[in-house]
């Protein structure tokens, strides 16, 4: 068939007039040909710049987790000398209880004694003083964990609210300058300035939230530190079509807290009920709260499949996780469990298998 085309050209091309036609056929082809050659070469080059994007941000989060895991380690370590510093004490505490009641039966050995206890006091000064830096030390590393899991968390919150913050861009994009209908443009420019406001506010409150929380408490209003969670959190629930009920009752639950710690373990605690609705028949999260003898009761429930009874005792350690690799780092409930601790209270879960699970958390009504 090849042949037969060759000879084809060859005959057209004897005949007059037809050297031009062919050639211009060629030429015609050999432009398509390399347009699609350029076309080609972007496209490989436009994935050669998306595989690069991807694989710098793998490093990033392999760099992430490798720093998360020598932070835990230090953290191990710090608590075991602490163990040590503290058996030591305890040991010197003994000793100087014998020391006290040898030296009450036997007066000849009283000076000796003295001198025993001298020592022993210069021990429990240096322990004390290790014990307290040590106390420091752990402190930091239990900051820096908690750091490093609200920059996770930060990230996964980033990705979530990109459609959001495309949302307000877009519209304002859409506005038209040279429309001549007046009433049309100044609606259109209120528009705009709404979609900027409200973009501006997620990234204000995605900055506040991405800020090392202070040390300090102060009374912090539940429903305020909840709404913020949902706020950012809202257009996730959306497009994953997940049902939210708050219903925090009557009463004002006021707790002497940290607002941004505080933010965060609710933050953590919707995105996992968020995940555990993915596949279950019906999506649906419900937080309710209200104040109970003095202190204030709070529950995130969700409709997913539950937790198996053998996991429950396991949720809250580090680094434990049941998603799949790359899609969690086991770092949200061991700091929610560490934040809820520091503020007084206490975390647990209730979940009969199938039916969803329910965290429960109990901390000190501020006065």
């Amino acid at each position: 068939m090849a042949h037969a085309a060759i000879a084809k050209r060859q005959r057209a091309a004897t005949q007059p007039g037809a050297a031009s036609t062919t050639e211009g056929e060629l030429r015609a082809h050999v432009e398509q040909l390399e347009r699609r050659l350029r076309k080609g070469d972007e496209q490989r080059r436009a994935m050669r710049h998306i595989m690069s994007d991807l694989s710098e941000f793998n490093k990033r989060l392999t760099n992430q987790r490798k720093a998360m895991l020598h932070i835990l380690a230090d953290y191990e370590d710090d608590r075991r000398r602490l163990a040590r510093q503290t058996e030591r004490l305890d040991n010197s505490r003994r000793a100087l209880l014998h020391l006290l009641q040898d030296s009450q039966t036997d007066k000849l050995h009283l000076e000796a004694s003295r001198k025993a206890m001298i020592h022993i006091m210069g021990d429990l000064r240096e322990t004390t003083a290790v014990m307290q830096r040590r106390e420091l030390e752990l402190r930091e590393k239990q900051e820096q964990l908690v750091q490093a899991g609200k920059l996770a968390t930060l990230g996964e919150l980033t990705t979530g609210v990109a459609h959001e913050l495309n949302n307000p861009l877009n519209n304002t994009a859409l506005f038209e300058l040279g429309a001549t209908d007046q009433g049309r443009t100044v609606g259109e420019l209120r528009h705009a300035l709404q979609q900027v406001r409200k973009a501006t506010e997620i990234i204000s409150h995605l900055r506040t939230f991405g800020r090392a929380a202070p040390a300090s408490r102060e009374p912090t209003s539940l429903r305020q530190v909840i709404e913020r969670a949902l706020f950012l959190l809202q257009e996730q629930f959306r497009l994953r079509e997940v049902e939210v009920t708050l219903d925090l009752g009557p009463e004002e639950l006021v707790v002497l807290g940290n607002p941004i710690q505080l933010e965060q373990v609710f933050i953590n605690l919707l995105t996992n009920a968020r995940d555990a609705v993915a596949d279950a028949p019906r999506k649906a999260i419900r937080i309710s709260g209200a104040v109970v003898a003095g202190a204030v009761e709070v529950a995130v429930a969700d409709t997913g499949h539950g937790i198996l009874p053998e996991l429950e005792q396991r949720i809250f350690d580090p680094f434990f996780t049941t998603k799949e690799v790359g899609k969690g780092t086991g770092l949200g409930l061991s700091i929610t469990y560490g934040i809820i601790k520091e503020h007084g209270g206490t975390i647990s879960v209730v979940s009969p298998l199938g039916e969803g699970a329910a965290f429960l958390i109990h901390l000190p009504l501020a006065a």
